[in-house]
């Protein structure tokens, strides 16, 4: 039996609320340890999810919660017999409540539960939503060695309604003991937080970043049973990053329980030693950026102009160095070759930092990772940082270049050098790359110099997680730069310990860790099936209020397909195909004595009303939309390529064709 969303969310509630009252977590966890140390002890053998709901039903936890929930079964035969599913594609759109999760009883996990949020002072205002209605929500993305959660989107409101439980595996991976029993001492040695990200999304499906907050777990070491109770206050972000959004009430328990707790002595001096040797090493890599940024200036006067970043701020305000935010970072099965991953990186959407009030002022913001990834955009710089991780784990040595393209607007791009001296450009916001072929200044008049394609003027520095080069080069516009970073005369070295000393690996817990990406929650084909329908309903009203009727060509809009999978193809590879064949296929379509004309256009978002908003402005699509004529027959198709993060590369082509009237 299929139910519409808002009832099948209504049960869901009902179901959640009644597991809430009668605390069966609570009970589940203790039949599970009782089970662990009945049955599991002696051979340490895995516990399957069957072993645990027999223990389940003998102790008679699923009859009592099979007692207390009432349904009223009002439904004949005829609703029950469910209705087929359409042939071509389903998507369930309901996401599943419960997640199967394999727990291997030789191992430690941390069980984190966020039981509500208050004091979001923002939403004090915000009316209850209606049952239906949409309404903004907030959504916890979290982080934790190599691993990544999202809660379930709940309401903004003063306090939110979050209840969600992650559990979060603590092994020494790392050291080869991964399959060992690890202890409160060796646990206490794992400096990992948990990174936990708030963002809001609107009704528009618009998101902002709300919070950043690096979570100290290790409180629970020292806890009793294992279990701690946190009050988070969640700081604001940028200009805000002193401002108080909320409180998160979290809870910390380990499981198995530890049969030995550290004493709440050993873990703050851990704490505070690991805070001292991180001041320190911060405080020598000062000092050494002083002294190079002394030397930097003394070489010529006018350097003290130029755009050479050591430091930048995140997310939170903190200042960290520039090599910080860059590490190699592999995709795994998700991204195949290095322009695939510049494809992704550059459908990531692009959103300068806010800044409250006017002035045009730009806003030092540089993401983490995870803040990022999460928010789906960010400035140039995030962009960049991510496209010079990817390259690195992709093998290539490729660096982040700081500089100013058209008009002195401050810019980073990403540069690689090839094992052959060449030097390539990608502009991380389009994917386009570029050869730099340098101008020599002091060649006589008459010689043909190369006419630079890019849009970059100046670079002040590039940076890798490895390597800092100042340029001294007399001037520092792109053109007539040369990119041999070995020759300390046009480029000034950092001193790679002195890098190493505050980024990982070397650095201690000051240094947020990569998360992995992970793969795309959209379907390609539903997603392109609604914005299309969608956009056909649009077309018609708009034609209908210039007292136009609207006739659709069904085998014209299919036959667009393969211009919008080319036209993808290329802005990924470079290489354009399949061209003849569209042509061919069009001219087959429309008859003779008529006329086709056809308008391509591409998103990275996935709002149908904002795109043909968008599309209206255009007078060549504009002129489709509202086609007069004889036998005016319409088509829109509307292509959706998916990428890691749930980034999106939306491709619409309008078209039409008609008699053509003299």
């Amino acid at each position: 039996m299929s139910l519409p969303p808002g009832k099948a969310s209504e049960l869901k509630q009902i179901i959640h609320q009644q597991l809430l009252k009668m605390d069966v977590h609570g009970r589940i966890r203790e039949v599970l340890a009782e089970t662990i140390r009945e049955e599991l002890a002696p051979e340490h053998q895995q516990l399957s999810t069957e072993d645990l709901i027999k223990a389940l039903r003998q102790r008679g936890i699923i009859d009592d919660v099979m007692k207390e929930l009432k349904f009223v079964t009002e439904v004949n035969e005829k609703e029950r017999t469910s209705a087929p599913k359409p042939s071509t594609h389903f998507v369930d759109r309901e996401p599943p409540v419960l997640k199967k999760t394999n727990i291997d009883p030789t191992r430690r996990y941390l069980y984190l539960q966020v039981l509500g949020g208050k004091a979001f002072l923002e939403h004090l205002q915000e009316p209850e939503p209606l049952p239906g209605q949409i309404c903004s929500t907030f959504t916890l993305c979290l982080h934790f060695r190599n691993q990544r959660f999202r809660s379930k989107p709940v309401p903004c409101a003063c306090e939110p309604d979050f209840h969600d439980g992650f559990l979060l595996e603590v092994h020494k991976d790392s050291l080869g003991d991964g399959s060992k029993m690890v202890d409160a001492t060796t646990m206490l040695s794992i400096c990992d937080p948990v990174h936990m990200v708030l963002i809001k999304t609107d009704t528009f499906g618009e998101t902002t970043l709300v919070a950043s907050y690096f979570l100290e777990w290790r409180s629970v070491l020292a806890a009793e049973n294992g279990i701690t109770n946190i009050a988070v206050e969640l700081l604001g972000v940028g200009t805000e990053s002193n401002v108080s959004v909320g409180v998160l009430n979290i809870r910390l328990e380990m499981y198995p329980q530890l049969n030995k707790t550290l004493s709440s002595e050993i873990t703050s001096t851990q704490f505070t030693l690991e805070r001292q040797k991180t001041a320190e090493k911060e405080r020598l890599f000062l000092v050494y950026a002083k002294q190079w940024w002394r030397e930097y200036l003394q070489i010529r006067p006018t350097h003290n102009v130029r755009l050479v970043k050591i430091f930048a701020q995140d997310e939170n305000g903190v200042n960290r160095p520039v090599c910080s935010f860059v590490r190699p970072l592999r995709a795994g099965r998700l991204l195949d070759t290095p322009r695939q991953a510049a494809r992704f990186v550059s459908v990531l959407g692009y959103e300068r930092a806010p800044v409250i009030g006017g002035g045009g002022g730009k806003q030092e913001q540089w993401c983490t990772l995870l803040a990022f990834l999460c928010r789906n955009k960010g400035d140039c710089e995030d962009h960049s940082n991510l496209l010079c991780s990817l390259l690195l784990g992709f093998g290539l040595e490729a660096f982040v270049c700081v500089g100013t393209k058209a008009k002195g607007v401050p810019h980073t791009w990403v540069m690689t050098c090839g094992t052959d001296g060449t030097i390539t450009f990608w502009e991380s916001l389009t994917g386009h790359r570029y050869i730099h072929r340098p101008i020599n200044p002091d060649d006589p008049p008459l010689v043909e110099q190369p006419k630079p394609l890019y849009p970059y003027r100046t670079i002040g520095c590039v940076f890798n997680h490895q390597k800092f080069f100042g340029n001294c080069q007399p001037s520092d516009a792109v053109d007539v730069c040369v990119f041999d970073l070995h020759d300390e005369s046009k480029w000034k070295p950092m001193s790679g310990e002195a890098i190493k000393s505050v980024c990982p690996p070397g650095a201690t817990s000051s240094v947020p860790p990569f998360p992995p990406l992970c793969a795309s929650a959209v379907d390609a084909a539903v997603t392109s099936n609604e914005i299309e329908l969608q956009l056909r309903i649009l077309v018609s009203e708009h034609r209908k209020d210039l007292g136009l009727s609207t006739v659709w060509d069904d085998q014209l809009s299919y036959l667009l397909s393969p211009a919008l999978a080319a036209y993808e193809l290329e802005r990924t590879t470079g290489v354009s195909a399949g061209n003849e064949e569209f042509q061919d296929a069009i001219r087959r379509a429309v008859p003779d004595g008529h006329t086709f004309k056809g308008f391509p256009i591409h998103f990275v978002h996935r709002n149908a009303r904002r795109a043909f908003a968008t599309c209206l402005r255009s007078p060549f699509c504009e002129e489709i939309i509202c086609c007069r004529g004889d036998q005016v027959r319409l088509a829109v198709r509307v292509r959706v390529f998916t990428y890691p993060e749930s980034a999106c590369a939306v491709w619409i082509m309008f078209a039409c064709k008609y008699r053509s009237v003299l």
